[in-house]
């Protein structure tokens, strides 16, 4: 059952945060409101790599890898709307299978103390995913409304 809830929010945060981006080409990839913010393409970029840093860390390894550096390093290679959005779609589909092969007692069992989560369930990682995911929706509704561009309404179908 609660696999099934798991599943349900993952689905649901990939539709809020696609719908959100669908305004945006490839033309948009290179735009940030200033010099020291991301660009859309790293936004989205970064968005996908948090979601794998998470399924990850709780998933599959039990460790956060605290590389940041690596990590600001491999956003920054992505250029583009469609890689970036390539990579979030992949994230998604690689968490949905790593929670789909997990049964509930799995699911509640508790991580390993670490820096990030505690020593909580696995089970809620999924609401960081969906609270990070959800900031940098936001930011990007900022960055097509900078642009004149009305990005769609989240939640519609």
């Amino acid at each position: 059952m609660i696999r099934k809830e798991i599943l349900k929010e993952l689905i649901g945060m990939e539709h809020f945060f696609l719908n959100t981006i669908e305004c945006f080409t490839e033309e948009d990839s290179k735009f940030a409101p200033t010099g020291n913010n991301l660009t859309v393409a790293e936004q989205i970029a970064h968005a996908a790599q948090t979601i794998e840093w998470f399924a990850s860390a709780v998933f599959i390894t039990g460790i956060f890898d605290m590389d940041f550096e690596k990590f600001d390093a491999d956003v920054k290679k992505v250029k583009t709307v469609s890689e970036a959005k390539a990579w979030f779609k992949d994230a998604i589909d690689k968490t949905k299978k790593a929670v789909a092969s997990l049964n509930d007692d799995e699911l509640n069992a508790l991580l390993p103390d670490n820096p990030i989560l505690g020593m909580v369930p696995k089970r809620t990682v999924i609401g960081s995913m969906v609270d990070h995911t959800a900031h940098h929706r936001g930011a990007l509704a900022v960055y097509a409304r900078l642009q004149g561009k009305t990005p769609k309404m989240p939640y519609a179908p």
